[in-house]
């Protein structure tokens, strides 16, 4: 854990100093694929229908550039950034808390947006987001957006709840039992700016404007909240396919998710719901990121050219319950998204998230607690 915290420690000093470096030069035409193409990536995203026929958006790549696709799943941001200065990856389906550090830590490279010709179909609102983008310079390509939600029992709670409280603090249910022991939250230290966000309504005295912006007092709160909803918690979870068994068979009936879950469990007919409540919620805009040292670039820019077809982009919608990067997808019939479900999933939203970004020290509040504090206190959170 030192030298995890450590090149975290690093990466974050860089972002925090604004020394965000080219690292290396961008590729200006495209060779031969190589054959083989590895993606570091969140669980769901690359699918190549073993899980369901139905979402397959692998094979069809494979078949056609000749580039075999392996995957490695991480749960959180922190294991996507330590397996990238492992190394030996060519993408990352990086979340906006953990970009700015690959960039800082001369681990992904600029895109040439030239090489991939769907690149004009993309979200105007993500083409040039902060979390991808440096001084006017790519260093990834869109894919998916969307909110941390809130997932319940629907055999519990009849009607959906209005408030995080049924995760933060202690009380009765519906049903007549405490929530303790029948709760969960996110093992990541991002997760705190979620007990941020909740103190910005909860505690408005504390004058919180921004769940990733806190100074000492504000910081403390959230982590003196959080201690508390250690008692509650039953597990932190970082693999959804545990959380989803948890659900099913170990009596959990609240937590923070990803649409993801969610969409598995009803498909599987499991009773529940979600909701973003009075709050709001965190969410997460992942970017494809290219790593410095990629053994297979050439099969990495045809993936990132296949990420932004319309067809993939519209099943990804529905499978994981995401918004996708290319409007067209939501309504062009090209796959199993409608414009109904892009709603759904909150395209309309957008101003209303509050994505994931890495804390720092420099912030628009003055001096704030930075990131590797977010990651340190947490973990002492969760062992307490």
């Amino acid at each position: 854990m030192k030298n995890v915290l450590s090149t975290l420690a690093s990466g974050l000093a860089l972002v925090a100093a604004g020394a965000l470096p080219v690292s290396a030069e961008m590729l200006t035409q495209l060779g031969e694929p190589e054959g083989a193409l590895s993606i570091v990536a969140w669980p769901g995203y690359i699918e190549r229908g073993e899980t369901d026929p139905a979402f397959d958006w692998v094979s069809e790549f494979e078949k056609n550039t000749s580039c075999k696709v392996e995957v490695k799943t991480a749960g959180t941001s922190d294991e996507m950034v330590s397996l990238m200065n492992q190394g030996g990856f060519d993408l990352v389906t990086a979340s906006g808390d953990a970009s700015l550090r690959l960039i800082a830590g001369e681990k992904v490279q600029p895109i040439n947006t030239d090489l991939i010709p769907s690149w004009k179909e993309v979200d105007e609102r993500l083409k040039d987001a902060p979390w991808h983008t440096v001084d006017g310079t790519h260093y990834g390509t869109p894919f998916m957006w969307g909110p941390n939600v809130l997932m319940f029992s629907s055999e519990v709670f009849r009607e959906a709840p209005t408030t995080w409280d049924i995760v933060f603090t202690e009380q009765t249910l519906p049903d007549g039992k405490s929530n303790k022991g029948r709760v969960q939250a996110y093992d990541g230290p991002i997760y705190i700016a979620d007990a941020a966000l909740y103190l910005m309504h909860k505690k408005p005295e504390l004058g919180i404007t921004n769940p990733y912006e806190l100074n000492e007092d504000q910081y403390a709160a959230a982590l003196e909240l959080l201690t508390a909803q250690r008692q509650l918690v039953s597990r932190y979870w970082h693999d959804a396919m545990v959380q989803i068994d948890d659900f099913k068979n170990e009596g959990v009936v609240a937590s923070g998710t990803w649409p993801f879950q969610v969409n598995l469990l009803k498909a599987d007919g499991a009773p529940v719901g979600s909701t973003i409540p009075v709050e709001g919620a965190t969410g997460w805009a992942d970017t494809l990121m290219l790593h410095t040292e990629a053994a297979h670039p050439n099969c990495a820019y045809l993936w990132m050219e296949h990420s932004l077809s319309s067809n993939l982009q519209s099943d990804l919608s529905v499978w994981f319950g995401a918004v996708p990067s290319v409007p067209a997808a939501c309504t062009n019939g090209s796959g199993q998204q409608t414009a109904e479900g892009c709603a759904q999933n909150g395209y309309e939203d957008f101003d209303k998230i509050w994505f994931w970004r890495t804390p720092t020290s420099k912030c628009e509040a003055g001096g704030c607690v930075p990131y590797h504090r977010w990651v340190s206190d947490y973990i002492a959170v969760m062992g307490s």
